[in-house]
């Protein structure tokens, strides 16, 4: 198939390509570059060099600029990761937060409709549920977001939930990640978060390599085993495949389908730090400061829907996360910004 990425040289969005590209699709890639990197698609066409990987330089929020895109290559489906991501900012930029992700979205399916492009697989969150009710989380509970940045996702749900009721035709895979880590085995790409990262595992690499100086823990008086907060990661090239999987449900299924995405496995962060601390080869240095507001003690995922209808599971697990997101660190102490051998001619040439 043509599938148009939005989002493309981010962390998830890179890996994504990857596992497209080395199934045969033909891919195009759209991104402002605000959380991704050009560098990031020279190197995905350097790990699937037969692939012919199509970049464009557009933000999702110009209708005009992905007109001309979608007249240029004319995809058969879109997989949608553009946005902003970080839950604290989002609360600090709640009109930049909606404006993206929310107007993004509306732009992005103008866009697809008058080009006549009507299969979607949309980058949610499990920020979506909030609270839990109960757990594991399934599909099916309730949706309460304690963030503007859920709340912005929730939003995006809906509005693609409704153009597919519009459009008998119309395939919306809402995919709702938990916690994606790690990086490609390879060590050439992976995750490259602007200032001081927001997220335990890229902020734990940083300390292996001695931009932070030890790790902060939120909280050790939680009702979990260790007293630290549990969260089900899940390994990105997991998380890229399962894309894989919803690109090949959408082109059999109409309407909306709602998929969890992650393990079904909850590790503390403890249990995240001794792992990374294995995979370095050193205790890496940490101290407990009390609990953030709005943190919850546990998630965990229920993701049998997934199984069953996309075929799709989990493989990798906390080692392998552990493993490859210290291959991609210590290869890129500075992320992609130690890349010299790129320009953007090379990068609209891919």
């Amino acid at each position: 198939m043509r599938v148009l990425v939005t989002g493309g040289a981010g962390y998830i969005g890179s890996h994504t390509l990857v596992e497209l590209l080395r199934q045969g699709h033909e891919v195009a890639c759209v991104d402002n570059y605000s959380n991704g990197a050009p560098e990031a698609l020279r190197r995905v066409g350097e790990l699937v060099p037969e692939g012919g990987l199509e970049a464009h330089e557009a933000d999702i929020r110009d209708t005009e600029a992905l007109d001309r895109i979608f007249d240029i290559f004319r995809p058969q489906a879109v997989i949608h990761f553009a946005g902003l991501k970080a839950v604290g900012e989002s609360v600090e930029k709640p009109v930049e937060y909606y404006d993206v992700n929310v107007t993004g979205t509306l732009s992005l399916l103008r866009a697809m409709d008058r080009a006549g492009c009507g299969r979607i697989i949309f980058s949610s969150s499990a920020t979506v549920y909030g609270e839990p009710v109960f757990l594991p989380y399934t599909e099916e509970h309730p949706l309460a977001p304690t963030s503007v940045y859920g709340h912005t996702k929730r939003m995006a749900e809906q509005i693609l939930t409704d153009w597919a009721v519009a459009r008998t035709e119309a395939s919306v895979m809402l995919l709702r990640y938990f916690n994606p880590v790690g990086a490609h085995a390879s060590g050439r790409i992976g995750e490259d978060p602007a200032g001081i990262p927001n997220n335990l595992m890229p902020f734990l690499a940083q300390v292996a390599t001695g931009r932070q100086a030890k790790l902060r823990i939120f909280g050790d008086d939680y009702p979990t085993p260790d007293g630290t907060g549990v969260r089900d990661y899940i390994h990105v090239v997991d998380l890229a495949r399962a894309h894989v999987a919803a690109l090949e449900r959408a082109c059999r299924a109409a309407g909306t389908e709602t998929y969890n995405i992650g393990t079904g496995q909850g590790y503390s962060v403890r249990e995240m730090r001794e792992a990374f601390s294995r995979a370095v080869g050193r205790e890496l240095p940490f101290e407990v400061l009390p609990r953030r507001a709005a943190d919850i003690a546990e998630m965990q995922s229920d993701c049998a829907r997934a199984a069953h209808h996309l075929g799709w599971r989990a493989e990798l697990g906390i080692e392998e996360m552990a493993r490859d997101l210290w291959n991609w660190q210590s290869a890129n102490p500075q992320g992609y910004a130690t890349a010299t051998d790129v320009n953007e001619d090379q990068v609209a040439g891919i």
